[in-house]
């Protein structure tokens, strides 16, 4: 006791003499104790950043994938000669040959609903092969991404080339529409009864409260007689009302908006887009049940190339043949219509918006078939394509417009030179991004360049939609049963002819 009571009296007189920072035993267990509770506060820091970012792949993971299905459409929706709508890797695997529908489409077929899958371009230059004939494979070629556009050579033998011509002769070909001179297109514009500004207003004032309204003009335009009021007067008049504030016409404001009605040439001359011009002959061969087997078959492939429902294929126009011959072209144009309120699907119009001013062409897609080979001119340019930005401003440089294919074909960022048996396809609308049809895609401006030397004969396939998904479907619904109710219940197949016929 006595030493251990010693040792504890020389151990305070220590801790006494020396400073607080130099004690050989409290410091060091104090740092330790301070360096352990560090370390767990970074654990736990580290811990909770780790887990934010797992949390924020797993988001990206699930949105990726959303976005990849509500894009390309679920598989299962693809009925009938579709096959699968996911996309080619480099690697140069064939897609699966899906094989012909061995029975014809019924009522049912066409009231079902369904999803606008899309092929996917990956890049310029990138080649898939796709299987659409039994024991043969074709490169499918992207040649822009701007429209979505592919080529495929060889989609066509000689001897269908052949028959398809042969078929369009046997029909007879017309004379494609043309626009008229400006002095012609004035003259037809012009109404049948030359009334003064006043009688117009009242005429078109039905309710007679001095106001005119929206529902008033586009309740004139059903008559669509064109007595008084052609449907030229009716667009701008319709025109200088939406831009009015209060959404209504004063006889004042009528006034102003009637006289540039009067004279549209004044209001016209800075557009950029002269009138669209073709010279060309054409016909149009049914491809339905009846009709010749290579007409048959064509269809049916071009059901496995777009991977779309057939009943949507079905229900589009029949075959477009046209003939180019020397010095024949046609301007840059769209094949299909921006949608827009005050227009109707001309396609859709039974189940279409009934106070529409007019009926528009709808085409989801274009598939265009090069029948005979050209020796020299005839290329189909497409003036935009990829493009870092579209403006209507840059379609005439120097003063000259690119639209106007006979004098600045050559000018076109992409031009494809006629060759018999290719394919190429683009989508005139891009995608909504829910697997339907969203807005026109201007890069899809095209045009005929003139045929210099020979003959050019070409075939359209364009495969029509509806932008309003609800509107398609009301459609197809009145197609079923308007056939179902002329058939007595038997459900037979349908054709675009016959609807054409009947409705």
């Amino acid at each position: 006791m006595e030493a251990a009571q010693e040792y504890l009296k020389e151990q305070n007189e220590f801790d006494d003499n020396d400073e607080p920072s130099s004690l050989p035993y409290n410091s060091p267990f104090r740092s330790t104790r301070l360096h352990i509770q560090r370390s767990n506060v970074c654990s736990r820091a580290y811990f909770v950043v780790v887990m934010v970012f797992f949390h924020v792949y797993i988001l990206n993971v699930i949105a990726l994938l959303l976005y990849v299905h509500y894009n390309n459409g679920p598989g299962d929706l693809v009925s009938g000669d579709g096959g699968s709508s996911a996309a080619d890797s480099d690697s140069g695997k064939s897609l699966p040959h899906p094989a012909p529908s061995s029975r014809e489409l019924h009522v049912e077929d066409y009231s079902q609903s369904f999803s606008l899958p899309r092929i996917e371009g990956i890049r310029v230059g990138h080649v898939q092969r796709v299987s659409l004939v039994p024991d043969k494979t074709h490169e499918m070629k992207t040649l822009s991404l701007k429209p979505l556009l592919f080529e495929i050579p060889g989609f066509l033998s000689e001897e269908e080339c052949r028959v398809v011509v042969q078929l369009a002769q046997l029909k007879g070909l017309m004379d494609s529409q043309a626009t008229a001179s400006s002095q012609e297109q004035e003259e037809s514009n012009q109404p049948l009864l030359s009334l003064s500004t006043e009688e117009v207003f009242s005429l078109l004032d039905l309710n007679q409260d001095g106001l005119l309204q929206k529902q008033e003009i586009v309740s004139h335009s059903h008559s669509q007689d064109g007595t008084w009021l052609s449907p030229d007067n009716l667009r701008q008049i319709l025109t200088g009302l939406e831009s009015c504030p209060t959404g209504m016409l004063t006889l004042g404001d009528f006034r102003h908006v009637y006289d540039v009605s009067q004279h549209p040439g004044q209001e016209k001359s800075g557009k950029l887009h002269s009138q669209f011009k073709q010279r060309s002959k054409h016909t149009w061969l049914f491809q339905g049940p009846g009709s010749h087997h290579v007409l048959r078959t064509l269809r049916n492939r071009v059901t496995s190339l777009t991977r779309l429902p057939s009943a949507l294929v079905e229900l589009s126009e029949p075959l477009q043949v046209i003939r180019y011959e020397h010095g024949d072209f046609s301007n840059s144009h769209y094949d299909s219509s921006p949608s827009n309120s005050e227009t109707t699907c001309a396609h859709t119009r039974l189940a279409g918006n009934t106070s529409a001013l007019t009926e528009v062409p709808c085409r989801y897609l274009t598939v265009l078939f090069y029948l005979t080979s050209v020796e020299e001119g005839g290329e189909v340019t497409f003036p935009v394509a990829d493009n870092r930005t579209y403006e209507e401003q840059a379609l005439v440089q120097d003063g000259v417009d690119l639209t106007d294919t006979q004098e600045t074909c050559s000018r076109g960022n992409l031009r494809i030179k006629p060759t018999a048996g290719t394919v190429l396809l683009w989508y005139n609308h891009l995608s909504d991004g829910r697997g339907w049809m969203g807005e026109l895609d201007e890069y899809s401006l095209h045009g005929d360049c003139p045929v210099r030397r020979g003959v050019k004969w070409v075939a359209n396939s364009w495969i029509n939609v509806d932008p309003d998904y609800h509107q398609q479907a009301r459609y197809q619904r009145v197609v079923a049963q308007r056939h179902q109710a002329k058939s007595g219940m038997d459900y037979q197949s349908l054709s675009h002819s016959d609807l054409h016929q009947d409705l």
